[in-house]
């Protein structure tokens, strides 16, 4: 067998290619190593966008059902506003219906055909101001014969009155008025004292 002696050229040119693959093998193997830090650094970046998502929709929803609760409480605020506006109003008109029904009294029980212009006169103007208080919802409380609720009455006087229950209202000083489910006055009433 004959021994061949290498070229010292081809000695280089082979050290040198494996050194080429050991580098080669050392960048796969870090490109391989980056690549994976990527997909972990793009994965978190992709779960803190979706945390973020989610959150900027929870803040939307929430800002938008606020919302809609400021427009229904709007709206109930301009339906209360609308319907009780006149109270301070329709207060003070009450004085003028209770004239009005003190003249009727008084003249009523004056039997003189002189007064029987006035009173129709009267009577008329008191059943156009009760017209108006209806269209407004002014309502006048009727509670002779009722039960004596602190809410609606307030008590001016208690007289014995055997055949009626204790707190039946048997007369009425002043009457009392409601616009819609409101009290806009309550009424001065009498009430018995003591019976059944």
């Amino acid at each position: 067998m004959k021994n061949f002696k290498k070229n010292p050229e081809a000695e280089d040119i082979e050290t040198e290619e494996k050194q080429n693959i050991e580098e080669d093998a050392q960048d796969f193997k870090e490109n391989e190593e980056n690549e994976e830090n990527d997909d972990i650094e793009h994965s978190e970046k992709y779960q803190t966008l979706l945390a973020e998502n989610a959150q900027l929709k929870n803040d939307f929803l929430r800002a938008y059902a606020d919302a809609e609760n400021t427009k229904k409480r709007c709206a109930q605020e301009i339906e209360k506003n609308s319907k009780y506006a006149v109270s301070s109003f329709a207060k003070e008109l009450l004085s003028v219906a209770d004239n009005l029904h003190r003249a009727i009294a008084s003249v009523s029980d004056v039997s003189s055909t002189e007064c029987e212009g006035l009173l129709k006169g009267v009577e008329m103007t008191e059943a156009e101001l009760t017209k108006v208080f209806n269209k407004f919802g002014i309502q006048k409380m009727e509670i002779i014969g009722t039960h004596f609720d602190p809410n609606y009455h307030q008590v001016i006087q208690e007289v014995e009155d055997k055949e009626k229950p204790a707190g039946t209202i048997i007369a009425e000083l002043q009457t009392g008025y409601m616009i819609n489910d409101r009290i806009l006055r309550e009424a001065m009433v009498v009430v018995s004292k003591g019976g059944k």
